[in-house]
């Protein structure tokens, strides 16, 4: 992320907009601009060499007036405490607008995933726990993987809270593996629901799905099934993906005369997201700059990386044939940015909505561990298609209703339903 664009205050930024469009009562506003609770501690490691690395992580739980927090885990080089807020009120407003009981909540520890072993990287998971574990559980926090964790990560993550409390506790964490509690349809669900809300954009301004292209930035997991989806579930083609390169600590752009085949990049990229060149170039692929993806011609932007990534400067790359913008990272558009997309008409899909998918099949995955129960796949889906439908129309309908923008539309939705569940508790 950009140095200069600090996520926390380009969250708080966004609320305030938003809290002066609802009329919201000062007081009220104060509480949710700010974390419900923030934790930062060390970790020692011992590393496979004997050494022992003293290691940071973070917690922030923003709000809990809906239900539990609930939030990723990132293992990040870039992760601060102010990034770790920023998410946890995204969090917040994403549970909220998706209609699902729970609050706001993330965790991070500052560190590349890449460059520690697998055994490191499962004594520091259980290290986040041992100084985590009195503070989170099913009905107080619940974490999930995010940028740089893995189901197998919470997995481990999830045995050494079972042994702390004494008792096996798989709904303390989500996006485990299959078979130790996950849920199945966890690892499609972030990019899938992306491509359900494009979907439904396109009924709205009548676009023909067969005839659209997209072009993404990022090739991790939400990117990688949002992609497969596009093609997939709406007959479109994908013209290029963008990535980061860990090796070369830069990102490139790949495309193909023929249209991008997500499944094939997949089978090339490995778990941090970083595509193979040389086979990709055999298969004809073009490689150019990272910044390309945003100035393709395409009629979907699906912006899928980090924070601050379409900005005041790289908006005025994008192609006059975009209509949509889609947003599967967190935080992606500066609100400088925003201003672009109202000034060009651009129909925005806000990250707390588009990329709501993967926090509500979490939340499945959480329902299907206390029943003890678990669903078919693609039972998981149909669900997840019916909540992020009646999400999206939800926050459209507000949009036509009050004649916002989408994202303030969006905002309004989630902030008055948790100022409404405030309110029922007594707590305003």
């Amino acid at each position: 992320m950009s140095e200069t664009i600090n996520a926390f205050q380009m969250a708080q930024r966004q609320f305030d907009d938003v809290a002066k469009k609802l009329n919201l009562d000062p007081q009220v506003c104060e509480i949710l601009r700010w974390p419900s609770r923030e934790f930062k501690f060390t970790i020692p490691v011992r590393m496979d060499d004997g050494s022992i690395r003293t290691f940071t992580g973070y917690r922030v739980q923003h709000s809990d007036a809906r239900g539990p927090s609930k939030g990723g885990i990132r293992f990040h080089p870039s992760e601060t405490l102010d990034t770790v807020r920023a998410l946890a009120m995204w969090m917040t407003w994403k549970c909220s607008v998706a209609d699902i009981p729970l609050g706001g909540g993330k965790g991070g520890v500052p560190v590349d995933s890449a460059t520690i072993s697998v055994r490191e990287k499962e004594r520091l998971c259980r290290g986040w726990v041992d100084q985590m574990w009195r503070n989170i559980g099913p009905r107080q926090d619940v974490p999930a993987p995010d940028v740089g964790t893995t189901p197998q990560m919470m997995g481990w993550m999830m045995d050494e809270y079972s042994k702390l409390v004494g008792q096996f506790t798989p709904g303390v964490i989500t996006g485990k593996p299959v078979g130790n509690g996950g849920s199945l349809g966890r690892t499609e669900a972030t990019g899938y629901g992306v491509i359900y809300c494009v979907r439904e954009a396109m009924k709205h301004l009548k676009m023909d799905p067969t005839k659209s292209v997209v072009a993404l930035q990022g090739f991790g997991n939400v990117s990688q099934y949002a992609a497969i989806g596009f093609i997939e579930m709406l007959g479109g083609k994908v013209a290029c993906v963008s990535c980061w390169d860990r090796e070369d600590k830069c990102s490139y752009t790949f495309s193909h005369p023929k249209g991008v085949d997500p499944r094939f990049l997949q089978s090339i990229t490995d778990q941090y997201g970083t595509v193979d060149k040389a086979k990709a170039k055999k298969e004809g692929y073009v490689i150019s700059d990272g910044d390309d993806w945003i100035a393709t011609e395409a009629d979907v932007l699906i912006p899928a990386a980090l924070e601050g990534q379409v900005n005041a400067e790289s908006v005025k790359k994008i192609n006059s044939r975009v209509k949509i913008i889609a947003e599967g990272a967190n935080g992606p558009t500066t609100p400088e940015a925003d201003e672009f997309f109202k000034k060009n008409k651009l129909f925005n899909i806000p990250d707390f909505l588009c990329n709501a998918g993967g926090v509500t099949c979490s939340y499945f995955e959480g329902v299907q561990n206390d029943m003890n129960f678990y669903w078919g796949k693609d039972e998981v889906l149909q669900k997840l298609d019916a909540k992020m439908t009646s999400a999206f129309h939800s926050v459209l309908e507000m949009s036509e209703k009050e004649k916002v923008y989408m994202r303030d539309a969006a905002y309004m939705v989630a902030i008055a339903r948790v100022v409404k569940a405030m309110e029922l508790r007594g707590w305003i």
